[in-house]
């Protein structure tokens, strides 16, 4: 069994069609991928990356991005996902409104966006005060893992790629982010999570005779693109963090 992972493409199309293409590549059929939500928030293409995503057809769950455009009043949104809900159409919402929390992809992977019970928490990662990202401890990433009785779990939400194996076997994947290799967030402490480059991430997961195994991929595309995009519609944080993968 082999399939590849996405995440976190958050309106870059172009991103996702390079992804996509890379995918192909690889000798992977679009049947073959899932999806773990944060498909449209953002400043850059929502609709368009809609209008590319939906006919694929792919095994999706909804992330907490997806959820804010179909729960709150777009009145109180945030900047980016107040820009992604103008460029999507009610057939696009209601798409999202098709997708479940949490899945299991052919009886054998768990996906969720972020965690089992939570779509706004870091599975892999914590937060200290000072704003520092690190790994968690394993017996706190166990905790999220109880009950969930597979031999591999994917998840996003973070944008960070990584794997960890658990102290029984189970192995969980991050596939890490599509479309935005840098972002600042406020909670649950003011933090930065940076790529460190501009490319689109992606995983390829393949059952081998000794278990699970996960390849990170990284895929050029037209970045600048995408930043001058940003740039153009005021949104010079969006534009620094396609352009170099920092957030400054």
């Amino acid at each position: 069994m082999r399939f590849a992972a996405i995440a976190d493409i958050h309106g870059n199309h172009l991103a996702l069609e390079a992804v996509l293409a890379d995918i192909r590549a690889q000798g992977i059929e679009e049947k073959e991928i899932v999806n773990l939500g944060d498909f449209f928030s953002g400043p850059l293409e929502a609709g368009r990356t809609a209008d590319l995503l939906m006919p694929l057809g792919l095994t999706s769950v909804r992330g907490n991005h997806d959820r804010y455009l179909i729960e709150q009043d777009p009145a109180a949104m945030h900047a980016s996902d107040a820009a992604a809900y103008g460029q999507l159409s009610s057939s696009h919402l209601s798409w999202i409104r098709s997708l479940p929390f949490d899945t299991v992809y052919r009886g054998k992977v768990y996906l969720c966006h972020a965690t089992p019970k939570d779509d706004n928490l870091y599975w892999l990662e914590s937060v200290s005060p000072e704003g520092f990202v690190f790994l968690k401890p394993i017996e706190a990433i166990e905790a999220l893992a109880e009950g969930i009785d597979l031999p591999l779990i994917l998840c996003g939400h973070s944008h960070i790629p990584r794997a960890v194996r658990l102290s029984d076997g189970r192995l969980i994947v991050n596939p890490g982010s599509v479309g935005c290799p840098a972002y600042d967030d406020e909670l649950p402490y003011y933090h930065k999570v940076e790529a460190g480059h501009p490319l689109a991430s992606y995983a390829i997961l393949e059952k081998m005779a000794a278990g699970w195994t996960s390849q990170f991929r990284t895929v050029a595309y037209d970045h600048m693109a995408m930043s001058a995009l940003a740039a153009e519609r005021g949104r010079a944080d969006w534009a620094g963090a396609l352009a170099t993968g920092w957030v400054r």
